[in-house]
């Protein structure tokens, strides 16, 4: 079964609204509403499209920022879990930890040292075939 162009557009913009406002509260019906589908069919169109629900596809989006502001930013996890949009720090951990595979915290830490490392030891995060190709020194 093909997807109209049109609603495919419909369904493409209700995602760009999603990256967009990730931040904010955001439900199924308040997605729903910018492409002009019921929230059951665009939920199945969504999951078709794009291989994961919408909530799925919205909770990635925040961990996947909420990583990029624990390596770089000195706000504290409960700021950052409030600044990609999740309501409750225990949430926020617990998804953390089940899509990373570390807490915020300890993911936080990481990042850290890896920096620090990367300082002390830059042609370190060099890889060999860079390396070889442009017969750098190690």
């Amino acid at each position: 079964m093909d997807i109209a162009t049109e609603v495919y557009q419909r369904i493409v913009s209700a995602k760009i609204f999603i990256d967009e406002n990730f931040d904010q509260q955001l439900d199924l019906d308040i997605i729903s509403r910018q492409s002009c589908i019921s929230r059951f069919h665009f939920h199945r169109l969504f999951t078709r499209i794009y291989r994961k629900t919408p909530h799925q596809y919205l909770t990635k989006k925040r961990i996947d920022n909420a990583k990029l502001m624990l390596a770089d930013d000195d706000l504290s996890v409960s700021e950052i879990c409030n600044n990609v949009g999740f309501e409750s720090i225990g949430s926020f951990s617990i998804l953390f930890k089940r899509q990373i595979g570390f807490a915020p915290q300890y993911y936080r830490n990481l990042a850290f040292a890896k920096k620090q490392l990367a300082k002390k030891q830059p042609k370190a995060f060099i890889p060999h075939c860079f390396i070889e190709t442009y017969k750098l020194d190690r």
